[in-house]
């Protein structure tokens, strides 16, 4: 009933009307209506074929209202009529979400049917809860995923990033993390991926288990800028429904790069001025609104643990949009070419990443293994080429000698299957026994002269 009372109470009483005056590339030039419109509302066109088409206010020109589509503008002209939509860009979600697979308008696109919206609208483009009202971080997360759970340890509530060029594995790292967190609930953002992907991360690196317990939603490469940048403040709105029933949520978004380029792409439109590569200043003004929602919930509600991955252009981690992310969020995981082409997967810099709350979440006996860990790897990267050449000579240093020893234990300790999965206690109970019981142990001992 309650749910009825609503859709009666958005239903419009007047409908105000303009009409289209010209088309410039994506933009539509809208007069007739601008005096009851303003940044971000949206209207509908009837195209020449009676085909609607969704657009959104970006900018006004003089007395002429500038609107980006959510579909292909085919069939719009001059004269077309526009019609003002008195709803806000809001969704209804419901537990029935879990287990679909939506648009960055929250239809359905995997073919088992209409969901069952909630009762509460929920705004798509919300503000972050207020600072003081915030909890602290909250205990450590398991991941599931070795190098993650033991050298770059994850809180309830912290944001990260992962940031990587293309074909290094970010997205069968998202597909590790949604299929064995303990997270109550996992969110999944597909922002610009190709289409041809879609279907295989949801089957393949997914899986039904994790699917069950995730909610996924796409915007493919294809797609408007406006469904693009939509589909990322979905994922969030999804996140903070979840989240505001006391579950912890997992939110993962791949990519947040592809959300700057779609908002490039709305304000280079509009007619702001090209900046860093040519990202417009909203681009650096829309990052922390969109991720500051994710984190630790207000007192008494859930948690959102968020994962982003920032596509790399060229390799160069310090890009904008790489170097703004990472000022935003609360630590980075490094993805390296290198290290995926010599074959181990997934493909993480242990000694570039960092978590920011990895410290105080952990023992102080945790903190000495990871930095003795550390220590033995950082040597051998530094000496690598030297080693590589034959120009060490064994012997010569105890502490290389070690990290020689410690290094194809770590780098397989490094290395995981996208299958398998390793608890929290268990990465570290590993690593310590290979830095207590190993051959190089042994030899740092003096058991190596026996």
């Amino acid at each position: 009933m309650q749910s009825l009372i609503q859709e009666v109470e958005r239903i419009q009483t007047e409908k105000r009307f303009g009409r289209v005056t010209g088309v410039r590339g994506l933009l539509v030039e809208l007069a007739g209506i601008g005096q009851h419109i303003s940044i971000g509302s949206r209207l509908e066109i009837e195209t020449r074929g009676y085909r609607k088409v969704p657009v959104e206010i970006v900018g006004f020109r003089h007395e002429t209202a500038l609107a980006m589509p959510f579909d292909a503008l085919e069939g719009v002209g001059v004269g077309c009529k526009v019609s003002l939509l008195q709803s806000e860009p809001v969704v209804f979600p419901s537990s029935a979400w879990l287990g679909r697979v939506v648009n960055a308008l929250g239809e359905p696109i995997d073919g088992k049917g209409p969901i069952r919206n909630g009762t509460r609208p929920r705004l798509l483009r919300a503000g972050p809860p207020p600072a003081h009202s915030r909890q602290r971080v909250g205990a450590k997360i398991d991941l599931g995923v070795r190098a993650l759970n033991t050298f770059v340890s994850c809180c309830r509530g912290q944001r990260m990033g992962i940031f990587a060029g293309s074909g290094v594995g970010k997205s069968v790292l998202l597909s590790m993390v949604a299929r064995h967190s303990d997270a109550d609930i996992s969110v999944i953002g597909l922002i610009g991926e190709r289409g041809r992907e879609v279907q295989e991360f949801i089957e393949d690196d997914l899986g039904e288990d994790g699917l069950a317990r995730s909610v996924v939603v796409v915007a493919t490469s294809d797609e408007s800028a406006l469904m693009r940048r939509q589909a990322a403040h979905l994922t969030l709105s999804l996140a903070e429904f979840f989240r505001d029933r006391g579950q912890d949520v997992m939110c993962l978004m791949d990519s947040v790069t592809r959300f700057a380029m779609a908002q490039r792409e709305i304000g280079l439109a509009g007619g702001e001025p090209p900046t860093s590569k040519g990202y417009t200043p909203t681009v650096f003004t829309e990052l922390p609104r969109l991720l500051e929602r994710a984190g630790p919930g207000p007192r008494g509600q859930g948690n959102i643990t968020g994962l982003f991955t920032v596509l790399v252009e060229g390799d160069d981690h310090n890009e904008p949009v790489a170097d703004a992310v990472r000022g935003i969020l609360d630590g980075h995981i490094v993805m390296e070419r290198a290290i995926a082409e010599r074959g181990r997967y997934p493909a993480i810099n242990i000694l570039k990443s960092i978590s920011r709350t990895m410290p105080r979440c952990n023992s102080d006996d945790e903190n000495l293994l990871v930095r003795e860990a550390k220590r033995y790897m950082s040597t051998y990267t530094d000496m690598e080429e030297m080693i590589r050449l034959g120009a060490y000579r064994q012997g010569s240093n105890p502490d290389v000698d070690a990290s020689i020893g410690y290094h194809e234990p770590l780098e397989e300790f490094l290395g995981q299957w996208k299958d398998d999965k390793t608890p929290l206690l268990e990465g570290y109970q590993r690593l310590r026994q290979i830095l207590e019981t190993g051959p190089a142990a042994m030899a740092l001992r003096g058991g190596g002269d026996e």
